[in-house]
């Protein structure tokens, strides 16, 4: 196999075990309570300890298929139809998208329900607009509920939902809220529903870890947690000593994972990038080569046979030089 094909292929695969520590970390129960402190109205200023108890069940990680007529399942218990989240046969659909993190949460009532959805993005995506994405996935969790939370036309049933995406890597630490408005443009009829049914947090985490503050406490946990530079030792000591977050052995394991996986990855990218600098670096020089000798009058065919370049070659140089002279 080619190198370069070879340790690309390499990287990917320790970029995609990275990925899939991440969101196991992420899918423990004491950070996901930090994030819906910070995020989530019902409870924010509350104590995430407090919150841990409301996450119920344990959260689905990777697992839930988001394309439309694949996320739920149906089956039976007990002579009666059953329908959940589908969390069976991964391996037979290896190709699916799926959600990163979901869970439901009881809210405060002990009655009423939402769904939270967690997607991590190792930077903000250049393919597509990631807003255009997080809306689509909001409105998935959403339309999933037809026959699973509520059934025929019963949608006063409908949870409310939050996606919450955390972009890694960002020129700053940010956090934006997008929800549903209702502009009045002409009279006064109030229209009966719900308008906080579609919830969307966007959390931007800079490389650069925040100093202790109020208002950086979320970006400063997610930037220690899913950082790939910080130590092991750093890392657990400002999970534990700062948010009281106790590590479980394997939640331990996955932060060593991350660290030793981000420092290969790292490794490829700067020899990556030297490699490229150096290749650059030599027609750089070459060009300036071929430039000079046709700046003393050497003909084309003179300069392709000293420089072992074709003449065409060696006249797109040329060219562009006199284009850009223009």
């Amino acid at each position: 196999m080619n190198r370069e094909i070879k340790n690309a292929v390499i990287t990917t695969d320790k970029e995609a075990q990275y990925d899939e520590s991440a969101k196991r970390l992420l899918g423990n129960k004491h950070i996901l309570a930090h994030i819906l402190a910070r995020t989530v109205d019902e409870f924010k200023g509350m104590n995430p300890k407090d919150v841990v108890s409301y996450i119920e069940g344990e959260p689905m990680i990777g697992i839930v298929p988001m394309e439309p007529g694949m996320t739920n399942v149906a089956r039976e218990e007990k002579g009666q139809r059953v329908v959940g989240f589908n969390t069976e046969n991964v391996e037979a659909h290896e190709g699916l998208v799926r959600f990163d993190v979901v869970f439901y949460v009881r809210m405060r009532d002990g009655i009423s329900q939402i769904i939270v959805n967690i997607e991590m993005q190792k930077d903000n995506p250049t393919k597509y607009k990631i807003l255009n994405r997080a809306i689509f996935y909001v409105s998935r969790l959403v339309s999933s509920q037809k026959e699973r939370d509520f059934e025929k036309t019963n949608y006063d049933d409908i949870k409310r939902v939050f996606s919450i995406w955390i972009c890694m890597s960002m020129d700053e630490d940010s956090l934006d809220y997008v929800h549903l408005t209702n502009d009045k443009l002409l009279g006064d009829y109030v229209w009966e529903g719900e308008m906080d049914l579609l919830n969307i947090v966007l959390i931007g985490v800079s490389d650069e870890l925040p100093e202790q503050d109020e208002c950086y406490e979320l970006h400063r946990l997610l930037g220690a947690l899913l950082s790939a530079e910080l130590p092991i030792e750093e890392k657990l000591d400002i999970l534990e000593t700062e948010y009281e977050i106790p590590m479980e052995e394997e939640g331990k394991e996955e932060m060593k994972v991350m660290c030793n996986l981000g420092e290969g990855i790292r490794e490829k990218a700067e020899a990556r990038g030297k490699a490229i600098g150096e290749v650059q670096g030599e027609a750089k020089r070459e060009r300036k080569f071929i430039l000079n000798m046709y700046g003393k009058g050497y003909t084309l065919e003179q300069i392709a046979d000293v420089a072992e370049k074709s003449v065409e070659e060696v006249r797109g140089i040329v060219e562009e030089r006199e284009l850009v002279s223009v």
